[in-house]
């Protein structure tokens, strides 16, 4: 069904439109006219038209300007215009309007078809257009969750790596480098600091949850996490790298109108902490803050600033930079660890040239800290008298490169044993798989198998493997069972039928095939160009 408008001041103009409609489309359209400007804008709000017919001079209001105030409200109308008068300057004016077709009196039946035709399939594609984007937009409610509790998940438990977290940024349009998270907690009662009932209140939220997340996303645009027993994390994504003072008094009165409006209609009692902006990669601190936050305080709102639970830095303090730091530390990225060590450094030289004891104090945390790191994920024997030389060995370095150049060695080796202890764990795992594959070579084995007898699970033993050999698991044990094939086909007099089934296969054909593919001859070829 079209919805169409005729605007002209003449009766045997709208009869005779209305007769070619009709003729032409039958029941397909439902026609409706009006004679002046006024009485055009005021049908045309109540028809919704989808193709608006034009006469440009009517009485009172002019059909230029009937169309001007009709697009205000209905910015889809297709207008058609006709008209006594072939002038540019009518013409002009209605190009920009977005006119489809000007069209000269007295009316040609042949055009007047063409041109409805020609806006009808506008209108379809319009409506076909729109459906699509409905169902786009119906599948997206479905997947965006689905990829906003992916990233929380990923940020609470920190199993991403960097570029998974920039992936999860781009799928979701999030440009932002900085944010800070937010814990929504339900409970039946809020008595004190805690949530009584929590457990149930978690399960009646479950219900309700469609529901709140819109209302936490209305309030704050961000990303939200699932339902975690009767919390639901969610992701503020933030400009700047600090949240001035107004900004956080706003924040906090709107954690307390959502509060308000979701007990209301959920009849569930909620509390809500925020935790301060960090960098996108060190949400988690911000969520344990959000928590922490509920923890020391009875109200329903609280924000981590307001209390003694955040670290403050002086204005010019390179947080970030520290961050980076051991960051790489704890990759083992010796490059970066050199390079970061050696630009703290220089920012310590430069903003406190004359405190060098404050900056050995510091190069001696630093370097405690990376160690203690070190001992935690390196793998590494804690000795308790193994730091004796530190103390004095900083104090007695004269001059700020030697204390560098002391700093870095430090930070670096720190580094180094994580890195190392990690590849000699790495090469022990493939070097004991390498020996169950040699003495297993001839009976079933599976990845499995193998991951199961080095105690690591198949997913990060497959990776290892794949890292330290350059071949996945089923390449490597193919080259042993072709290499011991080659041996015996070779050096004895064994079957072809034995020596498959000695090399650990059961189908002779599988055998044949997998020998060929890899040696370039089936097996009696082998046999025969060795003898």
């Amino acid at each position: 069904m079209y919805k169409i408008m005729l605007a002209d001041d003449e009766g045997i103009v709208i009869d005779s439109l209305k007769f070619i409609i009709e003729k032409e489309f039958g029941d397909l359209c439902l026609v409706e006219y009006a004679k002046t400007g006024r009485n055009v804008i005021e049908l045309a709000e109540h028809l919704r038209p989808d193709i608006a017919i034009m006469d440009i001079h009517m009485p009172g209001i002019s059909g230029i300007e009937a169309m001007k105030e009709i697009r205000k409200t209905n910015s889809n109308v297709i207008f058609i215009i006709m008209s006594a008068y072939d002038k540019f300057d009518y013409a002009k004016e209605a190009i920009n309007l977005g006119v489809m077709e000007y069209l000269t009196k007295p009316m040609d039946r042949e055009k007047i078809t063409k041109a409805l035709k020609k806006a009808m399939n506008q209108v379809d594609d319009e409506r076909a257009k729109r459906s699509n984007d409905l169902i786009i937009k119906e599948k997206l409610e479905t997947v965006v969750p689905i990829i906003e509790n992916g990233l929380i998940h990923n940020i609470l438990l920190q199993e991403y790596f960097k570029e998974d977290a920039e992936n999860y940024k781009g799928l979701l349009g999030i440009e932002e480098s900085y944010g800070y998270m937010i814990g929504v907690v339900c409970g039946e009662e809020q008595r004190g600091n805690y949530m009584t009932n929590a457990v149930g209140a978690g399960m009646r939220l479950q219900n309700h949850y469609k529901e709140v997340r819109e209302l936490i996303k209305e309030s704050f645009p961000g990303v939200v996490g699932g339902l975690m027993a009767n919390k639901i994390p969610v992701l503020v994504p933030y400009a700047a790298s600090k949240m001035d003072y107004n900004e956080r008094i706003e924040l906090i009165e709107k954690a307390r109108e959502l509060v308000r409006k979701m007990r209301k209609r959920m009849d569930i009692s909620f509390r809500i902490g925020i935790g301060s902006v960090k960098s996108f990669h060190n949400q988690q601190e911000s969520y344990n803050e959000s928590l922490n936050a509920l923890i020391n305080s009875t109200g329903s709102v609280a924000h981590a600033e307001d209390l003694p639970l955040v670290c403050e830095y002086e204005a010019n303090y390179p947080i970030d930079l520290e961050k980076k730091l051991f960051e790489a530390i704890l990759k083992g990225d010796v490059n970066s660890t050199l390079s970061y060590s050696s630009v703290y450094f220089d920012w310590m030289k430069d903003t406190y040239p004359d405190s060098i004891m404050d900056i050995r104090l510091k190069t001696i945390e630093f370097v405690l800290w990376a160690e203690h790191l070190a001992y935690e994920n390196g793998g590494m024997t804690y000795e308790f008298c193994a730091r004796t030389d530190y103390l004095p060995k900083v104090m007695e370095l004269q001059g700020m490169e030697n204390l560098k150049e002391w700093f870095a060695s430090k930070m670096t080796e720190a580094c180094r044993n994580i890195a190392t202890k990690r590849e000699e764990k790495s090469s022990s795992v493939v070097e004991k798989a390498k020996e169950y594959i040699s003495s297993r070579y001839n009976k079933d084995m599976s990845l499995d198998d193998v991951s199961r007898e080095v105690n690591i699970s198949p997913y990060y033993f497959s990776k290892i493997f794949k890292e330290e050999t350059g071949t996945n698991f089923i390449e490597y044990l193919t080259n042993v069972r072709i290499e011991k094939a080659k041996e015996l086909l070779k050096d004895t007099e064994y079957t072809m039928k034995e020596i498959c089934s000695m090399v650990g296969y059961q189908d002779p054909n599988y055998f044949s095939r997998s020998f060929k593919k890899n040696v370039g001859v089936t097996p009696t070829e082998y046999k025969e160009g060795s003898i």
